[in-house]
């Protein structure tokens, strides 16, 4: 169907992908089956989690915004990425696009942080330590001095993911992640939430919650807000068009 010049397909938010091999599971920003409303995939080519994360995501802006041009022209008017350390790169996507962009879950941090009592603090999670830099934070909106753990101590979740391995550990996985937030918890005793960067922490979400006992923002918690936005819940079935207002 075009209207105004787009194709439309249904699906008014895009994911713009790096290019993997790995496998991802239910909860996974990259299933489908995560999300509770149909969404369109680009993947990125030559975006690797190694030199998005380790390197320097500015070079592919242009790789993006090019694949996110893509998503808009099908009828998506909402982008969002798979990768948190690709918030430096938020406000130039947007420009580009021309249409809302959400860039990283780490966004929410200063939202997250206005729910909480004066007295408590939002921590960070995050798959690399070593390379979550002031910048990613500051272009986040979030204070220098924010609480960061990253799984970089673990056995499996960050070594299979940023060398792009074709198989995972899952059951490791969750326990490097899960570790990471006691961690967190452990070393900021004033911790009143988390949140978790890496897009492929999701399906862990549930047992960070179980053994912290904090509340837990994600890119799923960012998405499934984004999208509300995008295609707002009808409330009236008389005036139910079966699509937009």
């Amino acid at each position: 169907m075009e209207t105004g010049g787009k194709t439309v397909y249904g699906a008014t938010l895009g994911i713009l992908m790096l290019e993997t091999q790995f496998p991802r599971i239910p909860g996974d920003i990259g299933n489908a089956l995560t999300w509770p409303f149909p969404v369109q995939y680009r993947i990125v080519r030559g975006a690797t989690p190694d030199n998005v994360v380790r390197g320097d995501a500015e070079a592919r802006l242009e790789d993006f915004i090019a694949a996110g041009r893509d998503l808009v022209t099908h009828g998506c008017d909402g982008i969002a990425t798979n990768c948190g350390f690709l918030v430096p790169l938020q406000d130039r996507m947007a420009e580009a696009l021309g249409v809302p962009v959400a860039s990283s879950s780490l966004m929410q941090v200063p939202m997250v942080r206005r729910t909480l009592p004066k007295k408590k603090r939002v921590g960070v999670v995050t798959i690399s330590r070593a390379t979550l830099t002031q910048r990613h934070l500051a272009a986040a909106g979030i204070p220098a001095d924010t609480p960061v753990v990253g799984t970089d101590e673990g056995k499996e979740f960050t070594q299979k993911i940023l060398s792009d391995a074709p198989d995972i550990d899952f059951a490791q996985a969750r326990v490097d992640v899960v570790d990471a937030a006691l961690r967190l918890q452990k070393k900021t005793r004033d911790l009143g939430a988390i949140v978790l960067e890496c897009t492929n922490m999701v399906p862990y979400a549930a047992d960070v919650r179980r053994a912290t006992g904090l509340p837990v923002f994600s890119i799923y918690t960012y998405l499934v807000w984004f999208q509300a936005a995008l295609m707002p819940r009808r409330f009236s079935p008389e005036l139910d068009d079966g699509g937009r207002a």
